[in-house]
Parts: C-alpha cells; sequence; structure tokens
C-alpha cells in the first residue's frame, strides 16, 4: 500500500525585476577609421632597413652589369657574324641609352628644382627669423625670377613691382610678395586638393575590392602632391614624387594627422546620411578628409613661401567643398 503524501512547498525567491539602467548599452556600429588612407600612409612612409637598401642597391647593381655585358657580347657577336645586322642592332642599344640618359637628366632636373623651392623657403624662415630686409629684397627678387613666365602670376608680379619699393619692413616685404604671387597658385592648389579627396571619397566607396582603395588612394595622393608641386614650380620626375610623397606622409605619421582620432574627421563621417546607411561610404569620406588633410600637407611642403601673411587652407573647409554633392548629398547630410 503506497504512503500518501502531504503538499510539499516549494519556497521561490522573489526576485527584483532588472531595470533599464541595468540593462547592457545596445552596441554601436564601429566608427569609419579611413583604413585605406592610413595603409597607405604606412606604405608611403615607411623607409626600408639599412640592410634591405644595400641588398637591392647590390641586386640593381648587379643586374646591370650582366644585361650590359651580356648586350655586348651579343653585338659584337652579331657583328662578327652578320656586320649590317650587327651595326643596326648596336645602333638600337645607342639610342636605348640615350633614351636612359635623357631620363636621368630629367629626373636631376626636377630634383634640381624641388631643392630650389627647399632652399626659398629655408631663406624665407631664416629672413623672418632674422628681420634682415635686404635678405628679404633678396628672396622677393628670387620668388620673381621663378614666377616669371607664369601667366597666372603677372597681374601679381605687377603689383609687386609697383608696391615692393614702398615696403621698408622685411615681414611687410614677404607678406607683399606671399599675397600678390602666391595667392592665386594657393586657389589652383585648393582646387587639385578638392578633385583627390572627391576621387578618393569615390573609389572607397565605391569599389568593393579589399586592396583597390588603398591603390586607388595611394595613386590620386602621389598624382595630387605631383600636380601641387608642379603649380608652385617644383614640377617632379618620378623619383622626385616618390621623394615628395614619402616626406609629406612622414611628417603626417610622425605628427598624428592621419590618425582618425579628433571630432574633425568624426563629425564630417557622422554627419552624413548615407555614412549612417553605408560603412563603405562612411569609410569613402574619412579616407576623402584625411586625403584633403595631405594636400594641405604637400602644400606647405611645396610652396616657396610658409604660410604668414596667407591663411592656410581650413582643412574643414576643403573637406566640405570637395564632398559637397558627391552622392547626393554633401558632407553635412543637406541635399544639394
Amino acid at each position: 500500500m503506497t504512503e500518501r503524501r502531504g503538499p510539499v512547498e516549494i519556497e521561490i525567491d522573489e526576485a527584483q525585476p532588472a531595470s533599464p539602467a541595468e540593462a547592457p548599452p545596445v552596441p554601436e556600429p564601429e566608427a569609419p577609421e579611413g583604413r585605406a588612407m592610413q595603409r597607405a600612409a604606412a606604405l608611403a612612409a615607411a623607409r626600408p632597413a639599412r640592410l634591405a637598401r644595400w641588398f637591392w642597391g647590390l641586386a640593381a647593381a648587379l643586374i646591370a652589369a650582366v644585361l650590359s655585358v651580356a648586350a655586348w657580347d651579343f653585338a659584337t657577336g652579331l657583328i662578327d657574324r652578320q656586320p649590317l645586322l650587327g651595326w643596326g642592332v648596336t645602333a638600337l642599344f645607342a639610342g636605348f641609352l640615350a633614351v636612359l640618359l635623357a631620363i636621368a637628366m630629367k629626373e636631376a632636373a626636377a630634383f634640381a628644382r624641388l631643392a630650389r623651392i627647399d632652399a626659398l623657403h629655408r631663406a624665407a624662415d631664416a629672413t623672418h627669423a632674422g628681420a634682415d630686409l635686404e635678405a628679404a629684397r633678396r628672396l622677393v627678387a628670387r620668388l620673381e625670377a621663378l614666377y616669371a613666365g607664369r601667366g597666372e602670376t603677372e597681374w601679381g608680379r605687377r603689383r609687386l613691382a609697383e608696391r615692393k619699393a614702398e615696403q621698408f619692413d622685411a615681414e611687410a616685404l614677404m607678406g607683399l610678395a606671399e599675397r600678390e604671387l602666391l595667392a592665386p597658385l594657393d586657389a589652383r592648389a585648393r582646387a587639385e586638393v578638392e578633385a583627390a579627396a572627391r576621387q578618393v571619397a569615390a573609389v572607397t566607396a565605391l569599389v568593393p575590392l579589399a586592396l583597390a582603395d588603398v591603390v586607388g588612394a595611394l595613386a590620386a595622393n602621389v598624382r595630387m602632391i605631383r600636380r601641387i608641386a608642379e603649380i608652385y614650380g617644383g614640377r617632379s620626375g618620378t623619383l622626385g614624387s616618390l621623394r615628395l610623397l614619402r616626406a609629406v606622409f612622414a611628417h603626417l605619421v610622425a605628427t598624428g594627422a592621419v590618425a582618425v582620432g579628433d571630432d574633425l574627421i568624426h563629425s564630417v563621417a557622422g554627419g552624413s546620411l548615407l555614412s549612417r546607411v553605408s560603412r563603405r561610404f562612411g569609410e569613402g569620406i574619412v579616407n576623402g578628409a584625411l586625403t584633403a588633410r595631405v594636400g594641405v600637407a604637400a602644400m606647405e611642403v611645396c610652396r616657396p613661401l610658409p604660410f604668414r601673411a596667407v591663411a592656410a587652407p581650413s582643412v574643414s573647409r576643403l573637406i566640405h567643398r570637395a564632398l559637397t554633392g558627391l552622392f547626393g548629398k554633401d558632407a553635412s547630410g543637406r541635399a544639394d
């Protein structure tokens, strides 16, 4: 016979329900960081190790020696077998060497132009520090000679020639030269920066490939820096463009200007409606903003006079002008 059991009492802990204050926060989407531009900056600013430079230098010298000896043996052997054909091939080799020499001379001239701009920049800093009127007059004369054949500076050169005799202060004379000679060139350089920022933003937003945005950003920045140098009279060749690119990006990486850690870039990226809808569009806007920063740094590097009498371009203003109407709305989310 089964034993009858009484009711069982189960105690239930009366736990307090969770309050909204104790609920975990809703995860926010990761803010765009402009990874393409940061990777491009790291690649451009990276300097190979000393051992790697020795390796590639010796490898290039060895390959050049082997190719030159092989070409010489081929040409002399062909002359012995077929004199007419051998001399024709020798003429081709001579033409190839002449083209290489012309390219080398062009690169050397480009480096000389860049060195001339650097010398003017250093002379301007020294003149500003010493307040030397005679040094300022010599510097202004060098600037006039640099831009003597430029049509966009003709009106400024005339105004400078009319008014420079009235200046009896080194800073005032340099400021007059900066306003009259460099103001139209600054406008052209700003237009190049805006175009490059717009291009980088569009490539990042529309190209889905992983490394294509990095390659596109690097190519656009090389082209932008080269054009800015050409505007200010320091037209560079291929090697000169790479040198300028490394100098600009090394400066930006050293100062932390490529990092997206301030409110300026976040306000631009967060203010766009498309950046809230698509992370890819947000990355494009940030990469365009970082390209504008690179452009301003390139203007400071390539300009023969530092920004003193004329204010340096505002990065935020360049960003808004560059990204206005890019995807149907400007950087603040307003319709065109």
